[in-house]
């Protein structure tokens, strides 16, 4: 398996500098999964109890209607932190599913150790305080992207992020995270390609 040592502390230095001694700390409470496309790492109803860090392939959060239809909340891509945060924080089930979309390499930490480094470390405490603002403004971008942006915007955008997201996962995925139907997202790749 890849070491992604470094790759993930250059990573979260760019949030909230580290010190190494403080990194391997966190270091020694991940551990390196490899997970088959189509797993679940969190399931609708279950408490989550795990922070992750996707390193390589491609993950989604859903949810699925009560007409049967899912609908995608997030894709995740290297290298980047994904939980079900609200399941977590108030210990009730999640309403999202979190499912691998292609093979990934993925850390495991478990919450409950990450928050009692908080509690004894300042410099894990503030990259968690950072890396919390991130997402603040992160979310308020996607809610910008999706109110500002038409349907063949946001999937340029997407491309942008996963240039090769069509070769990924299926289009009715791709269509999911767009808010838009698959015959939809198909006119749009064709009047493209």
């Amino acid at each position: 398996m890849i070491d992604y040592y470094d790759v993930n502390f250059n990573f979260m230095c760019s949030l909230s500098p580290l010190s190494k001694k403080t990194y391997d700390k966190l270091y020694a409470i991940a551990e390196l999964k490899e997970f088959k496309s189509g797993s679940k790492l969190v399931e609708i109803g279950e408490v989550s109890k795990k922070l992750y860090l996707i390193n390589k392939g491609v993950l989604r959060s859903y949810l699925i209607m009560e007409n049967g239809k899912e609908l995608t909340k997030s894709l995740f891509t290297p290298i980047e932190f994904f939980a079900s945060f609200t399941s977590m924080l108030t210990n009730k089930p999640s309403e999202f599913i979190y499912e691998t979309l292609t093979d990934c390499h993925i850390y495991e930490i478990n919450y409950k150790a990450f928050i009692s480094l908080c509690d004894t470390n300042a410099e894990v405490l503030k990259f968690y305080t950072r890396y919390l603002e991130f997402l603040f403004m992160a979310g308020e971008g996607i809610f910008i992207e999706i109110s500002s942006m038409n349907a063949k915007e946001r999937y340029l955008k997407l491309k942008e992020l996963i240039p090769n997201i069509d070769q990924l996962i299926p289009q009715y995925q791709i269509a999911s995270y767009l808010n838009i139907t698959p015959v939809q997202l198909s006119r749009i790749r064709s009047k493209l390609y």
